[in-house]
């Protein structure tokens, strides 16, 4: 499989859970990506792989209409059932891959991509997709799961993440996303790195089961210091570690 179809395979046997996810839905997170999206009542807004919707829900009493692209049609199943529910009417959903966005160039004010961009396969296209449909003056707000500048943590988080989701392609150090964001023409304007301590079974729960060994095993090789690095700790007889996130905000220059 593509890392594409494997995404849908994945995230089709999952949407369900998306909808509920505490993760996904954390309004912590999200009132940090609407302040930093500064949305405008007369903005159009497009969330990139929205997956149910949770980000374009937040944007939405903020702008004049969001647009929600995923690459799963079982994802915007849920995404349109949560619409409903809610009753917001300025929201609408839409099949589209980040690699190909099917709008014309300059169309947004404003685009969030919020817990995916670590499944984008071919990142400087993705972003040139991004930079092309933004109009000038628009704004750019990423929120994603990272990686601190260590050699070791970067490999074994990806590697848990690999093993947890087939579909994983890497998560970056913020280093990196400014380096990538800059390369396409965007101006960084801030890059804001955080933790969360979550326990093992974020890894294992929902991972295959012919992966979960996998799991269990890289971390029983670790050594002393590599389990500080990842601050794995016992918390009421449970494993916990690290999670690392970066929030980035961007911008393109007026012509």
């Amino acid at each position: 499989m593509t890392t594409e179809e494997q995404a849908r395979r994945v995230f089709g046997e999952r949407a369900a859970f998306y909808t509920t996810s505490a993760v996904h839905a954390d309004p912590q997170v999200l009132a940090r990506v609407v302040a930093l999206a500064a949305p405008q009542p007369d903005w159009l807004s497009l969330d990139i792989a929205t997956g149910t919707g949770h980000t374009a829900f937040a944007l939405a009493a903020h702008v004049r209409a969001v647009v929600g692209t995923d690459l799963t049609p079982e994802m915007l199943r849920e995404a349109e059932t949560l619409r409903a529910a809610k009753g917001i009417a300025n929201v609408a959903f839409t099949l589209a891959d980040v690699h190909d966005l099917p709008f014309p160039a300059g169309t947004f004010h404003l685009i969030t991509c919020r817990r995916a961009a670590h499944h984008f396969s071919r990142m400087g296209l993705a972003l040139g997709e991004m930079r092309r449909v933004l109009r000038a003056g628009g704004r750019l707000v990423i929120d994603d799961r990272s990686v601190p500048e260590d050699d070791f943590v970067d490999a074994c988080m990806n590697e848990l993440d690999r093993y947890h989701d087939e579909s994983h392609v890497r998560e970056y150090r913020p280093s990196a996303w400014r380096k990538m964001l800059q390369g396409v023409g965007f101006a960084v304007e801030s890059v804001e790195s955080y933790t969360k301590h979550r326990p093992l079974t974020a890894f294992t729960e929902k991972a295959s089961p012919e992966n979960v060994p996998q799991i269990h095993a890289a971390i029983a090789r670790l050594t002393p210091a590599q389990r500080e690095a990842l601050n794995l700790r016992e918390e009421n007889g449970e494993p916990y570690l690290n999670h690392w996130y970066v929030t980035l905000a961007a911008t393109i220059a007026k012509a």
